[in-house]
């Protein structure tokens, strides 16, 4: 199997465990508090590889890096809007789906040209996201559904945006730029917390939860940064947005949450789609 495939099923598992320890700081503590902790030791811990480990970045790979935190912050800041108005049964579906669409056509619009089993992989991955990112239990009312598709629209265009920028980072470029995008992502919390009159200072109690999910979310980064370099945007963006599927089998196996039939053929869609990505 192609090192790039692995690498993004690395993040999806990264960024999949990173929700849900997150997930489980905000039942204890403001959901605000746990992302500014979350991206400030992210930053710190790529601050610290990246002053360790050689690289030479160029003026450029800190621009990416800049929208690509802006794009990871956006993301994040409006899908918490959509939990914290209740519309998680549209918003995170249609944010997965955007994360993994984008991608693929900024890859198209790139130049890549996928083979037809890897292009049918892709396309049955989006249902599968789909599914596997609902949430049964918090169905969505009508009269919600235009916030819902708006939320939801613009964190999926967020998160795409993240992927597409760390793509666009320089080999060897090392680890600085993904120190300033964490550190713009905190930023930007930070300002919008604030703005909305959010509880954002961190208390003693949030320190552990907020930097774990942190920590794995910078792997996360880390990982799908790599595995571009070895494999298509496209395919890499799809194989990163499977990470709700990790978010659900951790809370089944941890918590022992259930899982739902539609989630459960959503994961069976995604393990499918997988195949016939490496295949391809």
């Amino acid at each position: 199997m192609n090192i790039g495939i692995l690498l993004a099923l690395a993040a999806a598992v990264a960024y999949g465990a990173s929700d849900f320890v997150g997930g489980l700081g905000s039942r204890r503590h403001s959901l605000w508090q746990v992302v500014v902790v979350g991206q400030s030791a992210g930053a710190l811990a790529m601050l610290v590889a990246g002053l360790t480990l050689p690289g030479s970045p160029a003026a450029q790979d800190f621009a990416w890096a800049i929208l690509a935190g802006a794009g990871s912050a956006t993301g994040s800041i409006f899908l918490y809007r959509g939990l914290a108005r209740g519309r998680m049964g549209l918003v995170a579906p249609i944010s997965a789906v955007g994360a993994a669409a984008l991608p693929v056509l900024a890859g198209v619009a790139f130049g890549e040209r996928p083979g037809w089993l890897v292009w049918v992989g892709m396309l049955a991955a989006l249902p599968g996201i789909w599914l596997v990112s609902r949430n049964p239990t918090s169905p969505t009312r009508p009269t919600d559904a235009p916030g819902a598709l708006v939320d939801g629209a613009i964190a999926g265009v967020g998160f795409g945006v993240l992927f597409i920028a760390l793509a666009q980072i320089s080999d060897g470029a090392g680890l600085l730029p993904l120190a300033v995008n964490q550190l713009v992502g905190a930023v930007l919390a930070v300002i919008t917390a604030a703005g909305l009159k959010q509880v954002w200072r961190p208390s003693r109690g949030v320190l552990g939860w907020g930097s774990a999910s942190g920590l794995l979310g910078a792997l996360g980064t880390l990982a799908f940064m790599v595995a571009t370099a070895s494999t298509n945007l496209g395919i890499a963006g799809v194989l990163a947005s499977l990470y709700p599927a990790v978010t659900v089998l951790l809370a089944a196996g941890l918590l022992g949450e259930r899982v739902a039939v539609p989630q459960r053929a959503g994961i069976g869609i995604c393990t499918l789609a997988v195949a016939a990505m490496a295949l391809g």
